[in-house]
């Protein structure tokens, strides 16, 4: 019996099981798809934005630099750790069709932003990020079975049982990381709850015989959006017809040419289509993301539209949210009820990035409530404050976690802290352990971390900018847990410590 059978090999499933494995854990991974090439993970279709919380994530695991390669990118850190203030981002993305001015975003109006090694923002393929993170999951030891799918969902007091194709698995948990039309999530009862489409979206590979008359770029129209990508006959286009274009379709070329017209005003000819699929901006979410001893994440939990790209970003960060949880869980030093913070730190964000897609939808609409909106918005976006608090909201940089405590570093992504020495956290995180960064002099935190054995790293020094606090508790995740005064309160510290880690006997 393994200790995790996670369905699904996307990246959200794969990130999810190198964390386990990290963790020492027996990992099974479950994906339907025989094989693992496809161009709709591959460049074009298949790219997609990572925003700094993703990035942070892989730096902090020690697998950014592979991706980068992978990826095609020269690593070109978004700022030198010893610089004044972090670099703008090169590109950020639009929001509703309407791209954004990296030169009037103010990264130092961010909050507690700190110079790194890692950029804001970067593109990358599916492709690459399933490949980097398939090829660390195997060095962890995960087990990866491809090629049946998921027809039953069992559990009871003690384990799941998966059933694929002529085999059954036995877990003590099971996630489910299987996509927007999760089997896991039917099987294991999920309630399933959300909004209907307003358009119908296109994703295509085609040659154009007249593509001059389809600008480069996006363009918002009084029917809807369509957008002409770098790449060769890759277009993209929003027709607002309340979603009645589904996916149980494949579009026809006459199809993709009378909707192509239709939304760009012009009479642009398509002669041959390659690659073509339909999504919708249907929103949804489950109303937990736990039933038992079945979990949900990604897409399985909260699909809606692509508009802003967050769905990657928001997958990754359930991973790494659940990760350590599940870990501390299985290896039985788990505080009460930490496998249930899950769900309450996480649904929250997936409602929110639910309702970001939705102002988007709401913003394009092709009508006049639609475009005066986009005439306000448009205005919002070029101004500095405007455009740094869209991006800001599409970096995860203001998502901050209830824990409840007021200091205003609790909750939040940590900030890649440098003591003087040169260690910075992310190298200290490689691991997968929490971490104590004490900046005191006195160092009375090292006993009460070094309780905790191999759950918790301690290192202490001056750091270049320690932001206030004399110390700081972070959780394998990356979030602050805890952050003490110049002179930290130990018990205070030993409090949180064992709320997040358990107490030192276990």
């Amino acid at each position: 019996m393994h200790d995790v059978v996670i369905v699904g090999a996307g990246p959200v499933g794969l990130f999810l099981a190198c964390e386990l494995g990290l963790a020492g854990c027996s990992v099974l991974v479950l994906e339907r798809e025989p094989e693992t090439g496809s161009p709709w993970r591959a460049e074009p279709l298949g790219m997609r934005g990572l925003f700094a919380t993703s990035i942070e994530a892989f730096h902090r695991r020690g697998i950014l630099d592979p991706l980068l390669t992978e990826s095609g990118i020269q690593h070109e850190p978004g700022a030198h750790p010893d610089a004044d203030e972090p670099s703008p981002p090169r590109a950020v993305g639009h929001f509703a069709g309407m791209v954004l001015d990296p030169a009037k975003i103010d990264l130092a109006a961010l909050p507690f932003r700190l110079p790194g090694r890692t950029p804001e923002a970067m593109m990358t393929s599916l492709e690459a990020v399933e490949t980097v993170l398939s090829e660390r999951a195997a060095e962890l030891g995960v087990e990866i079975r491809r090629g049946d799918a998921v027809s039953a969902v069992a559990q009871d007091d003690e384990r799941v049982r998966v059933r694929a194709g002529e085999h059954e698995y036995a877990a003590r948990w099971a996630v489910g990381c299987d996509g927007g039309r999760s089997a896991v999530r039917r099987l294991a009862g999920f309630d399933f709850v959300g909004t209907e489409p307003q358009f119908t979206g296109y994703s295509m590979i085609v040659t154009l015989a007249d593509p001059e008359k389809l600008g480069p770029g996006f363009h918002l129209t009084p029917t809807g959006m369509y957008v002409r990508m770098p790449a060769a006959g890759h277009i993209g286009v929003l027709d607002f017809d309340g979603g009645a274009f589904d996916r149980s379709r494949q579009p026809t070329r006459d199809h993709l040419q009378a909707v192509l017209r239709r939304v760009s005003g012009t009479d642009v000819t398509v002669s041959d289509v390659h690659l073509a699929s339909s999504f919708t901006d249907r929103a949804m979410q489950t109303t937990t993301y736990r039933r038992g001893r079945v979990l949900l994440a990604g897409d399985a939990a909260h699909i809606h539209s692509p508009l802003g790209g967050q769905g990657l970003n928001t997958g990754i960060g359930d991973a790494m949210n659940l990760g350590w949880k599940l870990a501390a869980t299985v290896h039985g030093h788990a505080p009460d009820g930490l496998v249930d913070t899950y769900t309450r730190e996480r649904h929250p964000i997936g409602a929110s990035v639910l309702d970001w897609t939705r102002a988007q939808a709401a913003a394009m609409r092709p009508d006049p409530h639609g475009q005066a909106v986009q005439k306000l918005l448009r205005d919002l976006l070029g101004t500095r404050d405007g455009t740094t608090y869209v991006f800001e909201k599409l970096s995860g940089s203001s998502d901050r976690y209830p824990l409840g405590d007021d200091q205003p570093l609790v909750g939040r992504r940590a900030p890649d802290f440098r003591l003087q020495d040169g260690t910075c956290l992310g190298e200290l995180m490689r691991d997968g352990r929490g971490v104590t960064l004490d900046f005191s002099t006195d160092r009375r935190l090292r006993a009460s971390a070094a309780g905790l054995g191999n759950r918790m790293r301690y290192a202490a020094g001056p750091a270049k900018n320690d932001l206030g606090p004399g110390a700081v508790l972070i959780r394998p995740d990356g979030v602050v847990a805890w952050a003490g005064a110049r002179v930290p309160d130990r018990a205070a510290f030993e409090r949180a410590a064992h709320q997040w880690f358990g107490s030192p006997d276990n």
